[in-house]
């Protein structure tokens, strides 16, 4: 089969297509034939080594498609359903042997590509609203990058809950995609994001910030709080955040500070199911609306980690092993 291999830590230009073995599906695993596999920044951090795993590898960890085999013990999936996950590995490839605890079933108002776009970014946009800080009418909350993929999906589901969006952008473009999901823009090439908020909720600040941007908006993420308001870093698009005395959280407000994975609110198989049966069903009835930025060969992966790289992105990446 056709699959990308990262044989060293590097830039994206480490991302080459080859001819590599077709996987087999072990113990509980079923084999996949990936229609389309998401592109996440975690692929970033494994092709660069920022996350640790061992090379070569095959990078990607989403995925969807339709199931070649499986393997013994798998009972609840048969060659020919159509399936989706968030946390496979190697799906920058033709197939993949994914655990089939790890896989859902697509409902069939949802398009094989649609689910591959929302299982991750709809996940992680879910527990965040829900779990991580439960949002609830009245709530007040700051969406950095409101245009981009997460940005997107979160603002409609802090909606669907009846908070307030408050999302930040860097253009004019990217403010209308905000809008149209349902977020009050701010403008942070033109204006200081933590003055608008404070401008925007009349000197309260908002309840929760989601910052997956990282160290270039932590410091002022924390200056827009509530008092008592809830720091949530799921993400460091611009880099780690240097370490803080947490006596800050003190001076600002008493505030709250977690760093959530998405790892840790899908542990168990119900909760899997709960999670990405609402989202797909969001999606199926018209109430999420999933925006695809651009489909992309597998060959082009490279380029799709320098367009993720470069935050010029307004919604998912895809690579179509069949293009």
């Amino acid at each position: 089969m056709k699959a990308i291999r990262v044989d060293a830590p590097g830039g994206p230009e480490v991302m080459r297509l080859v001819d590599v073995p077709d996987p087999k599906p072990g113990e509980g695993e079923a084999l996949v034939r990936i229609e389309a596999a998401g592109v996440n920044f975690i692929d970033v951090y494994h092709r660069t080594g920022a996350y640790a795993l061992p090379f070569p590898l095959v990078p990607g960890q989403e995925g969807a498609g339709t199931v070649a085999a499986v393997g013994g013990g798998v009972t609840e999936f048969a060659a020919g359903d159509r399936v989706a996950f968030a946390a496979g590995s190697g799906t920058y490839a033709e197939l993949a042997s994914v655990p089939a605890a790890r896989l859902v079933q697509i409902p069939s108002a949802v398009s094989t590509k649609q689910a591959a776009a929302a299982m991750l970014q709809g996940m992680t946009a879910h527990y965040l609203a829900t779990s991580t800080y439960p949002l609830k009418p009245g709530d007040t909350c700051l969406v950095h990058a409101a245009a981009g993929g997460v940005g997107q999906l979160l603002t409609q589901i802090a909606k669907l809950r009846g908070a307030r969006v408050l999302g930040t952008v860097s253009s004019e473009d990217k403010a209308k995609l905000a809008r149209e999901a349902g977020a009050e823009t701010i403008l942070y090439t033109k204006e200081d994001f933590a003055a608008a908020v404070r401008r925007m909720t009349g000197g309260a600040g908002v309840q929760v910030v989601y910052d997956g941007v990282g160290r270039d908006t932590f410091e002022k993420s924390l200056d827009s709080l509530a008092v008592r308001g809830t720091m949530v870093l799921f993400g460091q698009a611009s880099g780690a955040v240097p370490p803080i005395d947490p006596q800050i959280l003190n001076q600002k407000g008493s505030l709250y500070l977690t760093r959530p994975t998405l790892a840790h609110y899908t542990r168990t198989r119900g909760e899997l199911l709960s999670r990405a049966g609402e989202v797909l069903g969001w999606i199926a009835s018209g109430k999420l609306n999933v925006r695809v930025f651009r489909e992309l060969p597998l060959s082009e992966a490279a380029e799709a980690h320098r367009l993720l790289e470069s935050r010029r992105t307004t919604g998912k990446l895809l690579l179509i092993p069949g293009i």
